[in-house]
């Protein structure tokens, strides 16, 4: 028991000096939608994508079920907006 509280001291005393910070589930959202509009750009130009899969089909795919409440058209459609303007994607 005495290393636990020894094992916890130490973690307490290290999340206050990095301040260890946990994402909510909308920016976990955001970063799997924008990491999946980038995969979905490397696909199509390496024309390795099954026939007629759709980038929001992509993106749903790459979602966990746990987070598919947080997703909506207007999150998809800021983020690839964000996106596209940050990166060529064409």
């Amino acid at each position: 028991m005495n290393n636990f509280i020894h094992q916890l001291s130490s973690f307490l005393c290290l999340n206050q000096k990095y301040r260890i910070i946990v994402l909510s589930k909308r920016e976990k959202v955001i970063s799997l939608i924008s990491n999946a509009i980038s995969a979905y750009s490397i696909y199509t130009q390496k024309e390795t994508l099954p026939d007629n899969q759709s980038l929001i089909d992509f993106i749903l795919k790459a979602v966990p079920d746990d987070l598919k409440s947080e997703i909506s058209m207007d999150l998809i459609d800021e983020v690839f907006d964000y996106v596209s303007k940050t990166h060529d994607i064409s």
